[in-house]
């Protein structure tokens, strides 16, 4: 089983853990118990599956009482104070396979559970405890009841609705349809509504947004702990009687997805794994990450071959691909489903063209030649055929082949960063890692229309990824540099040594020329290669950012310049092994460069990997403290490395 012990100390308050339930959903906080962010909470709610979230349930304030005396075991920061502060006794927390906590009070132990039940919009808490005397529990809900980007502050208590039914109480409130349910069997309920003003939540203030939330206390719950509490906090009326059946279904589902994990560091990855797949209309999609991501196009393609395929789950990656597909538009799927919508938007290059890479390595994983076949084919050729005669923000086909885009105002590449109407890395033009895409998907399609019998498109396709290759090889190789160029735009050329150039060799068709394979990656290894990671910018550059902090503008500026991403590790190793084949002990070396990623899984996000981290040393983790394409990547070069 995924186990991760700490004994609480000065980062309790810093690691956090997550819990999902599959329809975009989560509950997430720190060890510590202490809500350090907005997003923070036992319940946020995915009304339109996987979006319109909203968090109900921010935490429950926790008294044991023994004897008669009280004991906060909460812990809560307000200005200038962090009070109670429960953590004190706070002496053990795992991952097994869900949160646990520990407390220890005298002679009484009280052991805390917190899940999510697989594909319903519900958390199960319950505290058991063990010890002499009277032990008794008092729970207060703290709520919410807003779009989980926002804060509460107070307002009258006429906006909220409370009842009381027999073993439940609903409560609702006039600013949006969620109702929030709480089941449990506790031997009282008493109604004392009031206000809890002024958390300070510190990742906040540290971001540079408003920190500050007030919450509302509609009743206190008390129990008697001769039997173990339990509470359902639900979108749906749940029996608190259906908790122990609900723990054990979600003990046995998780244990089925690490069943051919061979280390305890593949069965963490599987499982943080299953946490970015959510379903979407009548398929599935990805979470970019936790907390505030929603599913982006480009992330979830990146994602699919590690989060699906490496964990032996085709039949999720063929309904992700069959999803996505329903929404192409002009030749282009989806950047990210919003929030506040249904309305897609379109602005990106690359993850249309990593759709095609994603269509390669599904037909790869499962010969589910069918799907492709009758389903993706035609739609795919579409997609070339819109670029060849143009399509949003500028991207066309030029005359040599290689693919443009880009206008001003626009971030297309996976390096997005955009502060107002100030694109941070606009990169205008041909990308060099655009290319690389575009080039593979011509030698599929080539490849797959090989298969099928059309003799036509497989010459059109080989003509024109012929002429491409031939064009970029005469373009982009940087000789001051000894490695490849950014972007090439009329005659410009941006020499930024950047990660971007691996995918010309990484990909099933790379289009770099094979002789200067050895030169890129060398100098990858030498100047962007951490522990987590690949810096977005060589150090040596004027421009480069080695910490990722501050206000907002200066995170956004330092997003892609300079700062590592775990994702970037998955094209890094797939060029290495491409260009070091006769390496002694090859497989032992890729190991190595995943190694980091083994201890960060104890550091930040609990059994996750972080977006980004700091490109000097000691790498702080920064950003998402889930990511789905970081965990993604690790997990495929993991078990690639484990059938060598």
């Amino acid at each position: 089983m995924t186990e991760i012990e700490i004994k609480p100390g000065g980062s309790s308050d810093s690691r956090e853990w997550l819990e999902t339930n599959g329809i975009g959903g989560f509950a997430m906080g720190t060890v510590a118990g202490m809500n350090s962010r907005r997003y923070h909470g036992l319940l946020t709610v995915a009304l339109r599956p996987p979006l319109g979230r909203v968090r109900l349930l921010s935490k429950f304030e926790e008294t044991l009482i023994i004897d008669g005396e009280r004991f906060d075991l909460s812990t809560n920061q307000y200005p200038g104070r962090v009070y109670p502060d429960g953590f004190r006794y706070l002496k053990n927390f795992r991952v097994d396979p869900f949160p646990v906590w520990t407390y220890q009070i005298g002679g009484v132990t009280l052991e805390k559970h917190v899940f999510m039940p697989h594909g319903m919009n519900a958390v199960i808490c319950s505290w058991k405890g063990e010890g002499v005397g009277s032990v008794k529990l008092e729970l207060r809900p703290l709520l919410a009841f807003v779009d989980y980007h926002s804060m509460r502050h107070e307002g009258p208590a006429d906006e909220w609705s409370v009842r009381e039914a027999e073993g439940s109480i609903s409560v609702e409130h006039q600013s949006n349809d969620a109702t929030l349910h709480l089941a449990s069997n506790a031997s009282t309920i008493e109604h004392t509504p009031d206000w809890y003003r002024n958390f300070e939540y510190p990742l906040e203030l540290e971001r540079g947004f408003d920190e500050r939330e007030d919450l509302f206390q509609p009743f206190a719950m008390r129990f008697d702990l001769s039997n173990t509490a339990t509470v359902i906090a639900s979108t749906e009326m749940i029996a608190v009687e259906m908790a122990e059946r609900l723990e054990k279904l979600e003990i046995t589902r998780r244990k089925s997805l690490m069943a051919d994990a061979s280390s305890a560091f593949e069965k963490q990855l599987v499982q943080a794994a299953d946490q970015f797949i959510v379903r979407r209309g009548s398929g599935y999609s990805i979470i970019a990450g936790y907390p505030w991501f929603s599913d982006w196009g480009r992330d979830t393609m990146i994602a699919l071959p590690g989060l699906t395929l490496a964990t032996g789950r085709p039949d999720i990656a063929r309904d992700i691909l069959l999803e996505f597909s329903r929404h192409i538009s002009e030749g282009m799927i989806p950047n990210r489903f919003p929030d506040e919508g249904e309305t897609a938007d379109y602005n990106t290059v690359d993850a249309t063209l990593w759709h095609f890479e994603a269509v390669r390595a599904y037909l790869a994983a499962s010969g589910d030649d069918g799907l492709v076949r009758n389903e993706l084919y035609e739609k795919l050729a579409g997609i070339v055929a819109s670029h060849l005669s143009g399509t949003r923000f500028g991207i066309h086909v030029d005359t040599d082949g290689l693919l443009y885009a880009g206008e001003p105002g626009t971030q297309l590449t996976w390096m997005d960063a955009k502060i107002g109407d100030l694109v941070i890395t606009p990169r205008i033009g041909k990308p060099v890692e655009i290319q690389a895409l575009w080039y593979n998907a011509l030698r599929t399609m080539e490849d797959l229309a090989g298969c099928y019998g059309y003799d036509e498109d497989v010459q059109r396709f080989a003509a024109m990824a012929d002429l491409a290759k031939l064009s970029f090889n005469g373009l982009f190789w940087n000789p001051d540099e000894n490695c490849l160029y950014d972007v090439v735009e009329n005659g410009h050329r941006d020499g930024s040594v950047r990660p971007n150039q691996l995918l010309a060799i990484s990909l099933e068709h790379p289009i770099l020329d094979e002789s200067r394979w050895s030169e890129v990656v060398a100098k990858a290894e030498a100047e962007l290669l951490t522990p987590v990671g690949l810096r977005s910018l060589s150090p040596n550059d004027p421009a480069y950012v080695g910490v990722y902090s501050g206000s907002p503008f200066e995170r956004d500026s330092a997003y892609h310049q300079g700062t590592v991403w775990g994702w970037l590790i998955g094209p890094f190793i797939d060029a290495y092994r491409k260009t070091n084949p006769e390496v002694p002990d090859l497989e032992k070396r890729i190991r190595s460069f995943l190694s980091g990623f083994e201890e960060h899984l104890n550091q930040a996000g609990l059994a996750q990997i972080s977006e980004i981290f700091d490109g000097d040393e000691p790498h702080t983790a920064r950003g998402c403290p889930a990511q789905a394409w970081s965990v993604s990547e690790v997990l495929r070069c993991l078990r690639s490395t484990t059938t060598k």
